[in-house]
């Protein structure tokens, strides 16, 4: 099994570099994890409370959970994923995402490369590296039509959390990647040597 970790900042385009290459693979062949799907659950809290939680540091994530549902996946059992409902800040605790073991598995999230124990599982560590700029407008048009966000929560969380956040664990994790593809999913030769190399990956580890 080989394990493929994306990391990059909000509205990088991790996802698109993850199609891309599960287009290429063949979905037969991927299994599909996204970290988003293992923020910590506070359906606990008041919902006042929960606006109110940084949801952009890396002890957002239940990366313990995360790192349990990859080794099951190794052993060749099959691993179920929670479903986070971003609109609720909490977990629909009546859905989880079946993950079937595979001879990929690609994850793809902010701090894919953050946590070491995470990282330590990943056998291609890939960073998507989009300009600033690019990012929030992509966020923005995100938050609003599938997250329900207004400008000014968008405006205030950007600043409050997400820069910060980005500038302090995010960019510093580019260092631990393999690869870096600029622009993401719109960098066809970087998604092209991204392809090559897992299917040559792929190759070594048969033969």
């Amino acid at each position: 099994m080989l394990i493929l970790g994306i990391a990059g900042g909000t509205g990088s385009g991790k996802s698109t570099v993850a199609r891309s290459v599960i287009n290429r693979m063949g979905q037969g062949a991927v299994t599909f994890i996204s970290q988003d799907n293992y923020y910590k659950d506070h359906s606990e809290l008041s919902m006042a409370e929960r606006e109110k939680i940084n949801y952009d540091h890396p002890f957002a994530f239940d990366n313990a959970l995360l790192v349990e549902h990859l080794q099951e996946l190794k052993q060749g059992k099959t691993a179920y994923a929670p479903v986070y409902d971003f609109t609720n800040h909490a977990r629909r605790t009546d859905e989880t995402v079946e993950l079937k073991p595979s001879r990929i598995v690609i994850i793809e999230g902010l701090h894919v490369l953050s946590d070491e124990h995470l990282r330590s599982l990943l056998d291609i560590k890939v960073f998507v590296d989009t300009d600033p700029d690019v990012r929030i407008l992509r966020r923005v048009l995100r938050d609003i039509e599938e997250r329900g966000r207004t400008i000014q929560s968008i405006h205030d969380q950007y600043l409050n959390t997400v820069k910060p956040m980005h500038e302090a664990f995010i960019e510093p994790s580019k260092k631990y990647a393999d690869l870096i593809i600029p622009e993401g999913g719109h960098n066809e030769v970087g998604v092209e040597l991204l392809s090559v190399l897992t299917e040559k990956y792929l190759k070594e580890g048969n033969g």
